[in-house]
């Protein structure tokens, strides 16, 4: 084999398949001669980083791609820890067939198979126990989407396959780790004219959707800025614990410093600002503060009985990044998953005429100086009376059936229901391509003294005239 090709094995090797016997544990890995080495980021360096790259000839933009409207929408799933939470969603929709289920472990594969027999009547057809189990499922001809629920570096060569065999492909977060990789994915997406869906759950929360609607009816005024993050303690939650993420995510601390994780905080207030559709992030300034939890916890608790004594982690504990936009507006968004903090996205919103904070959800508008008009009980009737129409809809069996407080839920629904429409989803591949790219733009900046790094345009200047997402109903 290449170098190339034993620096992948040897990274899926040290990350998720030693020790533990039972393969990347988190869902299905891409065949190895398939899948890029997550540590190969590129770096091209603050001049290049936005080099705009031509459409590739036969491709056409899919901004307002429109499809062949279904009776019923056939779905597959790879990947059934994460994944589970779709299956699940996917049997409380009427009109949406889970026709097959992959993983590499044989025994999660058929308990998924079961839940979904037990609850339509129909058996899927089950593919496992091979890293290329999910190339074979992805061939059929009786699937309309594909969803992508596995590590980080299997999500581009699946979406991509997916949409080479005429499929739709929903990714989960992020889709893709590096620059080069969210132009695949573009350029895959106009090739085939096929969707590429970031199956990004937080822009479905009743918060997100509540501001999401203030803004479109001017509630705001002028929109100047906003602020947003992913604040997890995830040490002893999920970093090590093997057989789920910690299996592979926490290896990613050990070679990128930079904003890991950015599209929960980033998904709703870009759709707020309208990224893609208006407006455009023009560059980025990034920088970490030393590493220390991740490795004092590490000492303190010995976790998987010390096989992770010689790691050395290199990603900040907190990562602030500032995103400045085509039109002048600002975005600060963080990332901190190792510090004993609450919980938070932070999820704020400034405009002329109001201001919105979330954690916890609270109202300033203008008039009532240095105070909260809205905060506690008078928040929650405020919110409740200007509900998203989603939420007003099916909130309340998204609540009952659905993961996260009932985003998940609304989530799939909703891009379920665009497919079965035959229009387009409200997050389309530019959105899942800008949202990730913030991971390795925001690696550059600080790798580069913290010095502004010029965002790619992967519209290709399509974002100066396509209109704001509107309040979907």
């Amino acid at each position: 084999m290449s170098n190339h090709e034993n620096s992948r094995r040897d990274f899926l090797r040290n990350t998720a398949l030693a020790g533990l016997g039972i393969g990347l544990a988190n869902g299905l890995a891409a065949d190895a001669a398939a899948a890029p080495d997550p540590r190969a980021l590129s770096y091209t360096g603050i001049q290049d980083m936005a080099k705009p790259r031509p459409r590739p000839p036969g491709a056409k933009p899919v901004w307002n791609l429109s499809t062949k409207p279904l009776e019923k929408v056939r779905v597959a799933h790879i990947g059934l820890a994460r994944g589970m939470t779709h299956v699940n969603d996917c049997l409380n929709l009427p009109f949406v067939e889970v026709v097959a289920v992959c993983d590499l472990l044989e025994d999660r594969a058929k308990r998924a198979a079961d839940r979904v027999k037990a609850k339509s009547g129909k058996e899927p057809a089950v593919y496992a126990g091979s890293e290329n189990a999910w190339e074979k499922m992805v061939e059929r001809t009786d699937i309309d989407v594909v969803y992508v629920s596995t590590p980080w570096e299997w999500h581009v060569p699946m979406a991509v396959k997916a949409m080479r065999e005429g499929k739709h492909a929903f990714v989960e977060v992020s889709p893709a780790v590096t620059v080069d990789e969210c132009w695949q994915l573009v350029d895959t997406s106009e090739l085939t004219q096929r969707h590429c869906v970031i199956l990004e759950n937080c822009c479905y929360g009743d918060s997100e959707l509540f501001v999401l609607n203030l803004a479109r009816q001017g509630f705001f005024g002028e929109l100047k800025h906003a602020e947003c993050a992913y604040i997890h303690d995830l040490r002893s939650e999920q970093l090590f614990r093997l057989g789920a993420e910690g299996a592979w995510r926490r290896n990613y601390h050990t070679f990128i410093d930079g904003n890991l994780y950015p599209t929960h905080g980033l998904g709703p207030v870009a759709q707020y600002m309208g990224i893609n559709r208006g407006d455009a992030f023009k560059f980025v300034v990034s920088m970490s503060s030393p590493e220390a939890n991740l490795t004092q916890w590490r000492d303190k608790h010995n976790p998987n009985g010390g096989r992770h004594k010689d790691e050395r982690y290199v990603c900040g504990d907190m990562n602030t990044s500032l995103i400045k936009t085509e039109k002048g507006r600002s975005i600060m968004i963080q990332h901190d998953v190792v510090s004993p903090r609450p919980y938070s996205r932070i999820n704020a919103l400034c405009g002329t005429r109001a201001t919105f904070f979330g954690y916890p959800d609270r109202m300033a508008v203008d008039g009532d100086s240095h105070r909260w008009t809205y905060e506690g009980p008078a928040m929650a009737s405020f919110k409740q009376e200007n509900a998203h129409p989603l939420w007003k809809k099916v909130g309340e069996l998204a609540r009952k059936v659905g993961g996260h407080g009932g985003m998940d839920y609304i989530m799939n629904y909703r891009l379920l229901d665009c497919v079965r429409q035959g229009i387009t989803p409200d997050m389309t591949v530019y959105d899942a391509a800008d949202w990730s790219a913030i991971l390795e733009i925001s690696a550059c900046s600080v790798k580069n003294g913290s010095m502004p790094v010029q965002c790619p345009d992967f519209t290709r200047g399509g974002w100066k005239t396509q209109a704001p997402l509107g309040v979907v109903s």
